[in-house]
């Protein structure tokens, strides 16, 4: 693995994976992340992030739940990020969904900690029923990604102690 590709997987292994995220935004954008990466490697996706960030409006989730057929060309037409209209679909009509989570629940992050604590199954359900493009593998990572469910660094990994600090939903039912 050369030097950048090492620093681009450190920094998300360090910094971002497996941390709590609290910012609905974030979550979203996070989402956004794993459903582009079905298919593709995650190095693809760390590489084109400032990218995506750009075209999703910082991953605002009411600008991109009112695209439109006009944003959707622009997305399908944008080099920087994965061209594919059942993702780029899949981003739109789950920032609807978040909206709608956002007015039941509150905020998204308050939805998914209503959820709180389900095995890995009983959530790949939960988001097939309500978000689209999300199979297994994409709720999983997503998931771990943002600490509700173990197993993005193992026990013996330094920056699991960092994460245990900020207090993962998954530490939380020990």
């Amino acid at each position: 693995m050369s030097g950048d590709k090492k620093k681009l997987h450190k920094n998300y292994h360090d910094n971002h994976y497996g941390y709590p995220i609290h910012d609905d935004n974030e979550l979203f954008g996070r989402l956004i992340m794993e459903i582009n990466q079905a298919g593709l490697s995650w190095e693809t996706i760390l590489k084109k992030e400032q990218s995506f960030r750009k075209a999703y409006h910082n991953f605002n989730i009411k600008k991109v739940a009112a695209y439109n057929e006009v944003d959707r060309e622009r997305l399908l037409s944008d080099a920087g990020i994965i061209r594919n209209r059942l993702k780029i679909n899949a981003a739109i009509e789950n920032a609807k969904t978040i909206l709608a989570l956002q007015k039941s629940s509150g905020s998204f992050e308050k939805w998914l900690e209503g959820h709180h604590p389900k095995t890995k199954d009983e959530w790949v359900k939960l988001f097939k029923k309500t978000f689209r493009f999300t199979g297994g593998e994409i709720v999983n990572e997503f998931l771990m990604s943002i600490g509700y469910l173990r197993g993005a660094h193992a026990e013996t990994c330094p920056i699991h102690k960092k994460i245990l600090k900020q207090k993962p939903m998954w530490a939380k039912q020990q």
